[in-house]
C-alpha cells in the first residue's frame, strides 16, 4: 500500500512529463539528422556537377585550341604534328584528375597523351563515345576500374566533337580519375554516414570503403530502386526515407538520403543505421525513463526499508536453499535470531553439513573407482605385452602417441578419454593367440597371419559385454582397417572406418616402425615418418599423419636410436618367391606397404 501511494505520487507525473518532452524533442531531432543527410548529399552532388561543368569546359578549350594549331586540319598527315601533341600533354599535366586524353580525326587516327593505358573495357568505351561524337553529341561513359591491385584507379570517360564550320573533324577523349570523389566519399564517412554514388542504372560508381566496388549491381537496395524509379522526375528531389537492408537472415533498419546529380543522371547517396541516426532521440528516451525508473526505485527502496525487519531473515534462508540446490553444500546460513526462524537456520546447518560430508564420500569413491578401473586397464594391456616379447610396452606408447596426436586435431577431453581406453586395450584380444603363433621368434605362415589378424575381433568381443565400453570398441576391432580397404577385419574403405580407430592406426604404425620386430629391424623416427607420410591418403588417414608430424616436428617425442638386432631365419615353410627386374618396383611397393601396415604381432 505504501509503495502504491508514493508511485501515484512521484511515478506517475513524472511519466506523464517525460512522454510530453519526448513527444516535443523527438519530431525536432528527427528533422535535424534529415537535414543534415539531405544537405550532405546536395553538396556532394553539386560538387560532383560543377566537377563535370568544369571538364567539359576544359575540353571545350582544347577543343578551340586545336582547331586554332591544326587550321581546321586534323588529316592523317596533320593530327600527329608537334603542337597538337604538346596541347594535347598539356592538357592532361594540368588537373591530377586527368590520367588520359586522347584526339582522333575523322578517319579514326589520333593521338593520345597519360599515365594510363586504355583496358579492353575502356576501348569499348571510346568507340561509343567516337560513334557519340559523329553524331554531334557529348559523351560520358560509365564508371570503370583500370589496373589491378594498389595501382587500380576508378576512372571515366568524357568526350566532346571537335566541329568546324559544321564540319565533323574529330573526337577528344579524357579520361577522368574519379579519385576525387573517393576521398571527398570517405571525408563524408569519417562523419558516420555511408556515402556511395550510383548510375542511372544502378550500378555503383564508387564507394567510400573497400566493400563498396565499382560496378557492383545496388539495385537490391530500396533506396537505389527509389532513385531509379523516378526516372527524369529525380532530377527535381532529394529524397529521405527509412528502408531496410538485408544482409543473409539479418534485416537492419536504416534512414538514407538521395540527391542527383543532372547533368551525369547519378544520385549520390548516403545512409545510416536507423539507431545510429536517431541515436539523439534514443536517449532521450533513455534519459526520460531513466528519470522515472529512478523515481520507481526510490519508491521501492523506501518500502522495502520498512518491511526489511520482517523479509531478512526469510531472505537469507531462501539464499542459502537455493545455494544448496546449486550444490554448494558449504554454504551456511548466517542469523542471529532467537524466533523460530534462528532455530530452523541451525537445523538447515546441521542439514547442510551432513550432506556435504555425504557429497565428499561419494566424490572420494568416485575417484578411487576411476583409478581402480584406469589400472586394470592398464594391468590388463600390461598382461597382454608382456605375453609377447617384441611389443613389450607396445600399448603404453600407442596410448600415449594417440593421445598425443588426437590432442594436435583438437579434440575435446570427452574424446580423448575414449581414445585413452580404447589405445590401452586396442590389442586386447592377443590374450585369446596361442603362444606358439604370439612367440614365434620367425615370420609368420599365411594360415598362422589368418589366426593372429583375429585379434582385432577377439578384442572386441571381449569388452563387448561391458557396456561402458562401448565407445572404444572401433578402436579395437578397426585398427586395422586401411583407408584403400586392404586392412582387416572388414576391409572399410575411406569415412567408413571412424575416426577413433584411425588414430590409434597412425600411432600403432610409427610404434611399430620404430622398435624391433621379428619381420624388420627397427626404424629411426624420420625414417617411419616418411614410410608413414607415403601411406597417408593410401592407407593411413591424413589428418592424424599430420598431426603426428607436427608432433615430432616440435620435439614432443622422442625416439631412442633403435639397437640392432639380427632376425632368426625364416622357417623352411615360408619360401618367397624372387623377384624379377620388371617387378621391382611392385615388390618394393609391397614390401613399405607390408612394413607401415600395422602387423597384428
Amino acid at each position: 500500500m505504501i509503495l502504491g501511494v508514493l508511485a501515484l505520487i512521484s511515478v506517475v507525473p513524472m511519466y506523464f512529463y517525460s512522454e510530453q518532452v519526448e513527444s516535443i524533442n523527438r519530431e525536432r531531432l528527427i528533422t535535424n539528422e534529415r537535414l543534415l543527410q539531405n544537405t550532405v548529399t546536395r553538396s556532394l552532388a553539386d560538387d560532383i556537377a560543377q566537377h563535370q561543368e568544369s571538364l567539359h569546359m576544359m575540353l571545350g578549350n582544347l577543343s578551340s585550341a586545336l582547331q586554332v594549331a591544326s587550321g581546321g586540319d586534323v588529316t592523317a598527315e596533320h593530327v600527329e604534328a608537334p603542337e597538337l601533341r604538346a596541347l594535347l600533354e598539356h592538357f592532361v599535366s594540368s588537373s591530377p584528375d586527368l590520367a588520359y586524353a586522347t584526339l582522333l580525326n575523322s578517319e579514326s587516327k589520333g593521338i593520345s597523351a597519360g599515365r594510363i593505358a586504355p583496358d579492353a573495357f575502356l576501348q569499348r568505351d571510346l568507340v561509343r563515345a567516337y560513334d557519340a561524337a559523329r553524331e554531334g553529341r557529348a559523351y560520358s561513359g560509365q564508371a570503370l576500374v583500370v589496373g589491378s591491385g594498389k595501382a587500380a584507379r576508378t576512372v571515366m570517360l568524357v568526350s566532346t566533337p571537335v566541329m568546324y564550320a559544321g564540319r565533323f573533324l574529330g573526337m577528344i577523349g579524357a579520361v577522368e580519375d574519379l579519385q576525387f570523389l573517393i576521398h571527398r566519399l570517405q571525408e563524408v564517412n569519417r562523419g558516420g554516414l555511408t556515402p556511395y554514388v550510383v548510375d542511372s542504372e544502378g550500378r555503383l560508381v564508387a564507394g567510400a570503403t573497400p566493400e563498396y566496388a565499382t560496378g557492383q549491381d545496388m539495385t537490391n537496395s530500396e533506396i537505389v530502386r527509389n532513385f531509379l524509379e523516378q526516372g527524369s522526375q529525380a532530377q527535381l528531389v532529394a529524397a529521405t526515407r527509412e528502408f531496410s537492408v538485408n544482409e543473409g537472415k539479418t534485416s537492419t533498419k536504416m534512414l538514407g538520403t538521395y540527391s542527383p546529380v543532372a547533368n551525369l543522371d547519378w544520385a549520390v547517396i548516403v545512409q545510416k543505421p536507423r539507431e545510429e541516426a536517431y541515436r539523439g532521440v534514443f536517449e532521450m528516451q533513455r534519459t526520460a525513463r531513466l528519470l522515472a525508473l529512478l523515481a520507481i526505485l526510490l519508491s521501492i527502496g523506501i518500502s522495502i526499508f520498512a518491511a526489511r525487519r520482517i523479509t531478512n531473515p526469510l531472505e537469507i534462508l531462501t539464499a542459502s536453499s537455493r545455494a544448496i540446490a546449486r550444490g554448494d553444500f558449504s554454504h551456511r546460513v548466517q542469523l542471529a535470531s532467537r524466533t523460530e526462524i534462528g532455530e530452523l537456520a541451525a537445523t538447515f546447518n546441521t542439514m547442510s553439513e551432513d550432506l556435504e560430508q555425504f557429497v565428499l564420500d561419494l566424490k572420494r569413491a568416485a575417484t578411487e573407482n576411476r583409478e581402480l578401473f584406469m589400472g586394470s586397464i592398464q594391468m590388463l594391456a600390461g598382461a597382454v605385452d608382456e605375453k609377447d616379447p617384441y611389443t613389450r610396452g607396445h600399448s603404453d606408447r600407442v596410448t600415449r602417441y594417440s593421445l598425443m596426436i588426437a590432442r594436435e586435431m583438437g579434440h575435446p577431453e570427452e574424446f580423448l578419454e575414449i581414445v585413452r581406453v580404447s589405445a590401452q586395450l586396442h590389442d586386447v584380444g592377443k590374450i585369446g593367440i596361442e603362444d606358439r603363433i604370439l612367440k614365434k621368434p620367425g615370420a609368420l605362415t599365411p594360415d598362422e597371419f589368418d589366426i593372429m589378424k583375429t585379434h582385432t575381433t577377439k578384442g572386441a568381443n571381449i569388452l563387448r559385454p561391458v557396456a561402458q565400453l562401448k565407445a572404444m570398441i572401433p578402436g579395437i576391432e578397426l585398427h586395422h582397417e586401411s583407408l584403400d580397404g586392404r586392412g582387416y577385419p572388414r576391409g572399410l574403405q575411406g569415412e567408413e572406418i571412424p575416426l577413433l580407430p584411425r588414430i590409434i592406426a597412425v600411432a600403432d604404425t610409427f610404434d611399430a616402425l620404430t622398435t624391433n620386430r621379428p619381420y624388420q629391424q627397427a626404424h629411426d623416427a624420420e625414417a617411419a615418418l616418411r614410410i608413414i607420410h607415403n601411406l597417408s591418403g593410401k592407407r593411413l588417414d591424413p589428418t592424424a599423419v599430420a598431426a603426428l608430424a607436427a608432433i615430432y616436428e616440435r620435439g614432443e617425442i622422442r625416439i631412442q636410436k633403435p639397437s640392432v638386432v639380427v632376425p632368426p631365419p625364416a622357417p623352411p615353410s615360408l619360401v618367397q618367391a624372387p623377384v624379377t627386374p620388371s617387378s621391382a618396383p611392385e615388390a618394393r611397393a609391397d614390401i613399405v606397404a607390408a612394413v607401415a601396415e600395422v602387423s597384428p604381432r
